[in-house]
């Protein structure tokens, strides 16, 4: 099964958003992804409520939310969540993960978690039961248009193992960080299947968005 493609709505043209999205839809992606940031968990303030609200007024593609915030769980109400979206919270940031992956799952939406570089994968045997997702991240949390953490492609190729290895086949690992078109294309051969694509690969100045799309495509196929 070819890679799938959930856009990095922090990175669009916000003068453009419904041409872009447009775009996005024509190109078929997955999923459009949504950073979160509280300013504690993360040193960086992203989207809001009232943004991906209007966002959803103008799409049905299923959204993926990455709550980088402290307690999530205390948040989850505050959105839009529908079925089949996905909804990931960091290990590092929720006191009671396993029940705050219940409560995603009861609200009909896809339950992950994510990893920070240097949190080990190990650090979800005890919740990989509740997991539809990992999300890996492949650069620290907060800001794009950084550099690839290079041991995190040895770290995406660790866990699918382990899931295979688990019984866990059907959970499948999301990459963020740095997913250029080079990267995206090492990240999927270490076992990747949703790429969340930003400033690196699919929103370039001036650049038509529905052709980096399809070149992106290219390389997670």
């Amino acid at each position: 099964m070819a890679g799938k493609i959930s856009p990095s709505m922090m990175c669009v043209d916000f003068r453009r958003l419904e041409e872009s999205v447009r775009a996005m839809e024509q190109a078929g992606v997955e999923y459009l992804h949504f950073d979160i940031m509280d300013g504690h968990f993360v040193p960086n303030f992203t989207l809001g409520p009232d943004f991906i609200s209007c966002v959803r007024e103008m799409t049905n593609i299923p959204f993926d939310y990455h709550l980088m915030v402290e307690r999530p769980e205390l948040l989850l109400s505050v959105f839009d969540i529908r079925k089949g979206d996905i909804v990931t919270v960091h290990q590092e940031a929720s006191i009671h993960l396993q029940r705050t992956l219940q409560q995603i799952r009861d609200m009909g939406a896809r339950p992950s978690v994510a990893l920070n570089p240097a949190t080990p994968v190990y650090a979800l045997d005890e919740v990989m039961d509740d997991l539809e997702l990992v999300l890996i991240m492949t650069v620290n949390p907060g800001f794009a248009g950084q550099k690839l953490v290079p041991s995190t492609i040895r770290k995406i190729a660790g866990l699918k193992e382990r899931l295979r290895a688990g019984g866990h086949s059907h959970v499948e690992i999301e990459v963020d960080g740095n997913v250029s078109w080079d990267n995206a294309a090492k990240m999927r051969h270490a076992g990747a299947d949703i790429f969340v694509a930003g400033t690196s690969s699919v929103f370039r100045k001036d650049e038509d968005i529905q052709a980096l799309l399809a070149k992106f495509r290219s390389c997670i196929a």
